[in-house]
């Protein structure tokens, strides 16, 4: 099922997210086929729980297009980061409209749990590392809008929320 994607400036979207407990119970099984869902019919790349109103620890990195199996990670932390960082243009479904520069670090070494409660590490410098920190940092509250240096596309929608003094 497609679910609804939150769209700032919604709360949920700055509150850090609770932790995934396993076994999985039925209705953590069902939002994550429905993240998958979602994500692929949004033609997203990532996906993270508050994005769809739920405040716990759980992404989707959807890079199938690109030939990567879809990746579901819960409980998903950054262990290492490379000091040598990259600046990419990103967007954010849940902040339509607004594009802008962010700089992250390259590779990253990620550590997360499977559907079964396994704990799995890898390590990578292409855009599973990119859209991971992407949606790592949405379970954490933190969003492109608190990253972003210089605005590609949206930045009188920003300044707006300034404004509104909801930034």
């Amino acid at each position: 099922m497609v679910l609804p994607i939150i769209t700032y400036p919604n709360k949920i979207l700055r509150q850090p997210a609770e932790p995934v407990t396993f076994p999985l119970s039925k209705e953590m099984v069902k939002l994550t086929q429905d993240m998958v869902d979602t994500v692929r019919k949004a033609d997203g790349i990532g996906l993270a729980a508050p994005q769809v109103g739920k405040s716990v620890k759980l992404i989707i990195v959807n890079l199938e297009k690109s030939g990567v199996p879809t990746l579901v990670l819960y409980n998903p932390k950054i262990v290492t980061k490379s000091f040598v960082k990259t600046e990419i243009e990103e967007g954010c479904l849940s902040i339509p409209g607004v594009f802008g520069n962010v700089k992250r670090p390259k590779k990253v070494t990620i550590e997360a749990q499977t559907a079964e409660g396994k704990t799995v590490q890898f390590t990578d410098d292409g855009w599973v590392a990119r859209v991971a920190q992407h949606e790592i940092d949405h379970i954490n509250g933190r969003l492109i809008i608190d990253l972003i240096k210089k605005y590609t596309q949206g930045a009188e929608i920003v300044k707006e929320w300034r404004t509104k003094k909801l930034l």
